[in-house]
């Protein structure tokens, strides 16, 4: 099932739910992935319980193992396979080639835009529905109302609010309402390491003592990006070409019944390299079909990367912290 043209695309509708459901959704992947690795990981996706693929590259213009003819390829057999798509741009734009990247992605009418940044933004098509991207730095009620007003239907909360914050700025008994009077979504960060900041500066290619224009793909060599540690030997940050991550992975398995209350109806994972799909299973089998939490929990913290499993910015507190339930 390809797009429905211009007029009504595939995609600017969320699918039908069940009702209470957390709809799940895997973003963009972050890393560099060969072409083949990229390809069965969506391959996986596709028969995965994810609602939504958000697919596209998202971090750096030198990364091209995939083009966006390819991009759109895979989207089209995505959506065959029953899953809603969305086309990321780029978090930081640095140069005119990157806003024709973004132009061509604005002006295709088959799926639905994760505006990466602001640029994208601005050569939307007037009222077009799109999605806010979590870099967008929307921290309050009037911010998201006015980006609402441009055609927004989706708010990509940026991970480190709280969930009582999120409640705040989009409460479920009053959320902002979209240009077609329906309420805006909340989406939610809930698994995977948190991106944290983006820089015109490659921190990979510096750490190999490399020109960032000839970096040698070494982003190839660290599929979950190059852990750092502490001066104490514990992991702390992870460096993902021009991305700083952290390196606990952000997990929000055990916060069904808060994430409800805060207004959230969809739930944000971010691929890894190793076992994502039994990730996203169990979130599937906590959040929507009534599985404890106390049953999956332990089984992501044997399969977390190095840096365990983090909470805190959802309960006010230090990022790199786990609440226990």
């Amino acid at each position: 099932m390809t797009g429905r043209g211009a007029e009504s695309p595939q995609n600017m509708t969320a699918p039908d739910s069940l009702p209470g459901r957390l709809a799940l959704t895997v973003s963009a992947v972050q890393y560099h992935w060969p072409r083949q690795v990229m390809l069965d990981f969506y391959d996986e996706m596709a028969e995965s319980p994810a609602d939504t693929i958000v697919l596209g590259e998202a971090v750096c213009f030198r990364r091209r193992e995939l083009k966006l003819s390819d991009w759109l390829a895979l989207a089209r057999d995505l959506a065959t396979a029953g899953k809603e798509v969305v086309l990321v741009t780029r978090t930081l734009i640095e140069s005119e080639a990157d806003l024709r990247t973004v132009r061509r992605l604005t002006e295709q009418h088959e799926f639905l835009i994760e505006a990466g940044d602001a640029s994208a933004l601005q050569l939307l098509p007037d009222k077009t529905p799109f999605v806010l991207g979590p870099h967008l730095n929307i921290y309050n009620r009037a911010a998201l109302a006015e980006h609402a007003a441009l055609g927004a239907t989706r708010w990509v909360a940026p991970a480190e609010l709280s969930l009582s914050m999120l409640a705040l700025i989009n409460p479920p008994d009053d959320p902002v309402p979209t240009i077609t009077g329906a309420a805006m979504q909340t989406e939610a960060f809930a698994f995977g390491r948190l991106p944290l900041a983006i820089s015109a500066r490659c921190f990979t290619a510096r750490h190999h003592r490399l020109n960032k224009d000839e970096c040698e793909f070494r982003c190839l060599d660290y599929p979950d990006g190059l852990l750092l540690s502490s001066s104490e030997g514990l992991p702390f940050l992870v460096l993902n070409g021009t991305q700083t991550q952290s390196a606990a992975q952000h997990c929000l398995i055990s916060d069904a019944t808060a994430l409800r209350a805060a207004g959230v109806s969809r739930l944000r994972l971010s691929p890894c390299a190793q076992r994502f799909g039994e990730a996203l299973d169990w979130f599937d089998r906590v959040m929507n079909q009534g599985v404890p939490a106390t049953q999956a929990l332990p089984a992501l913290q044997a399969m977390s990367l190095p840096g365990g499993l983090s909470n805190g910015y959802a309960h006010n507190r230090p990022g790199m912290n786990w609440t226990d339930p």
